[in-house]
């Protein structure tokens, strides 16, 4: 049996080479009711083979809540690697490859996604995230915000017809898309933080004392300061409070 995210394009590609294996869906939509009866399948003694409409099955898609419970009945799971937006589009970013992070589709609103971004702001690794079209511009600029103008890399439609690469600082890519509309499916590489880009030491390398003195020296009010660490190091604002009135009674 074949369990695919869409039904219709899947069949397209299986009349194409004459494959008459029974198709169901399996999708965002319905998993969840699909589970049972995909596992009943598979007590039987039936193979499945999970389709996406495109990417790996199982990154940033329903497969990956499917693989974890057939993994844990028992069931074995094979990979067949096929293409990846994620890693396609890091190896031909132009930024370091050794070390990186993916975080897949940031939060959908805006104070949730400004404190995720805020969060991985000292992470030295190249970043990588997904993003749609209609939030690319939003998600641009809030990189530009939270981040800062690093080196970055947008590509669009990997492995397909339309495929495109921009290589730039965010803030150029935020300059290029605010006069072009953005089209298809989109993967963000981001580089990472470095002490050389920063002038000063990574907020990991400081007291929490130390960080908020920061932040207040850029202009910011101590209390939000206190917030924003506390955000960033997950750590509860009492503990950063505390550190500071110590650090001034020192």
């Amino acid at each position: 049996m074949i369990a695919a995210e869409d039904t219709r394009r899947t069949r397209k590609l299986l009349s194409y080479y004459d494959i008459h294996t029974s198709l169901t869906s399996y999708n965002e939509h319905n998993h969840k009711q699909k589970w049972s009866y995909l596992l009943g399948m598979l007590q039987k003694g039936k193979d499945i083979a999970l389709v996406s409409d495109a990417g790996l099955p199982g990154i940033s898609d329903p497969g990956e809540a499917l693989v974890q419970e057939v993994a844990a009945e028992g069931f074995t799971v094979i990979p067949v690697p096929g293409p990846s937006a994620a890693l396609s589009a890091l190896v031909v970013s132009g930024l370091p490859t050794g070390t990186f992070v993916f975080e897949g589709f940031l939060p959908a609103t805006r104070k949730a996604k400004q404190q995720k971004l805020e969060s991985l702001a000292g992470d030295r690794r190249t970043l990588i995230f997904y993003e749609s079209p209609h939030r690319l511009r939003e998600t641009l600029g809030e990189m530009y915000r939270q981040l800062g103008d690093r080196r970055i890399a947008v590509a669009r439609e990997l492995t397909k017809k339309f495929e495109e690469v921009l290589r730039g600082s965010t803030g150029e890519i935020v300059k290029f898309f605010a006069q072009s509309e953005p089209k298809g499916e989109f993967t963000i590489i981001v580089e990472g933080a470095g002490k050389e880009q920063e002038g000063q030491k990574d907020i990991w390398d400081v007291s929490l004392a130390e960080h908020v003195s920061q932040l207040v020296s850029q202009g910011i009010h101590r209390k939000e300061a206190i917030k924003k660490v506390s955000r960033l190091r997950g750590v509860p604002k009492r503990e950063v409070y505390d550190e500071v009135i110590r650090g001034k009674e020192n």
